[in-house]
């Protein structure tokens, strides 16, 4: 009774078009924007070249992509098609827009946010300004030909992020990687997503979050995590790549760098062991990517905030 009084109360905070996350996922509402309805090859990593992407089933090659996080968070339909159709005639051929967006309390209908996170469980919005913007996201992004790579959550309190986790079941920004309740309704919204849109090549890639750390802690948190959601993600979807998106950070035992913070391995991230996940095809954080099929070669990316972590300029030429 206590359930069912608390999803009632929820279900009522948007008109109710709040659903609770246990139904089936990936189905809810169905999309009114056209989905999968784009012949257009998935993205894979070349076999003959593991090194580059096979983008549009004519073989490996270049490409430039660039980061339009705030696509999924814009309420014009226009405005989206107008940003997609931009991108295009630039000709960049990938963009990454975040699939997250969680709350607490729900902020109104002018804010969009796809998941609404408290004590009693996870809420799915099917409202005007929740998940049918994702729908448009990929639905655009097929009619306009380019493809998108979509993060399930943010290390960042932007957009909710980890932090809107632990205010809703507690722990904080290294426990979350490892607590039961926290990890099962994370899976819950990538198995909603996954089913959702697995079927459309429009996505180049699904990322497990954006710049993941887990500071003081030991890399086989982040290893563990890293793989265990990878392989899930694979049960779900084989044709489409995955990819971590952390920063590239190293640990000593990598022998890399002189041991200051960029490679101390004080955010609990180790860039080279993170390589050898099998299930993930890319380790990238944002928009330069290499693919980590071979086994003993270069094959990850990185974000480079010099200025922020304390370097100066000679860095870069070291």
């Amino acid at each position: 009774m206590r359930l069912s009084l608390s999803i009632n109360l929820a279900l009522a905070i948007s008109g109710a078009n709040v659903h609770a996350a246990p139904s089936p996922p990936g189905y809810g509402q169905k999309s009114a924007y056209p989905l999968c309805r784009s012949n257009a090859a998935f993205a894979s990593v070349d076999d003959a070249r593991p090194r580059l992407f096979d983008y549009n089933g004519t073989g490996p090659g270049f490409f430039a992509g660039t980061n339009t996080w705030w696509a999924s968070h814009i309420l014009s339909d226009a405005d989206l098609e107008q940003t997609f159709r931009q991108i295009k005639d630039t000709q960049l051929q990938v963009t990454r827009v975040w699939g997250f967006g969680s709350v607490n309390a729900d902020p109104g209908p002018a804010t969009v946010f796809f998941q609404l996170l408290n004590s009693t469980g996870s809420y799915i919005n099917y409202a005007a300004n929740g998940i049918p913007r994702l729908d448009a996201v990929v639905s655009y992004a097929e009619k306009v030909g380019i493809k998108v790579v979509l993060p399930f959550v943010n290390n960042w309190s932007d957009l909710g992020g980890i932090a809107s986790y632990n205010a809703a079941f507690g722990g904080n920004a290294t426990s979350w990687y490892t607590d039961k309740r926290s990890q099962t309704v994370y899976r819950d919204y990538i198995k909603l997503l996954v089913n959702r849109y697995k079927c459309s090549p429009a996505i180049f890639a699904w990322e497990l979050g954006n710049e993941p750390r887990c500071n003081g802690c030991d890399s086989n948190v982040i290893y563990n995590w890293a793989k265990e959601t990878s392989e899930f993600i694979k049960s779900l979807d084989h044709r489409h790549m995955v990819t971590l998106g952390d920063e590239g950070w190293f640990a000593p035992g990598d022998g890399i760098g002189d041991g200051s913070y960029g490679y101390s391995g004080a955010e609990g991230v180790d860039f080279v062991k993170n390589l050898g996940i099998e299930s993930l095809d890319y380790v990238s954080p944002a928009a330069v990517f290499l693919t980590v099929k071979e086994a003993n070669s270069a094959k990850g990316t990185l974000h480079l905030y010099p200025d922020s972590w304390g370097y100066n300029e000679t860095w870069g030429s070291t």
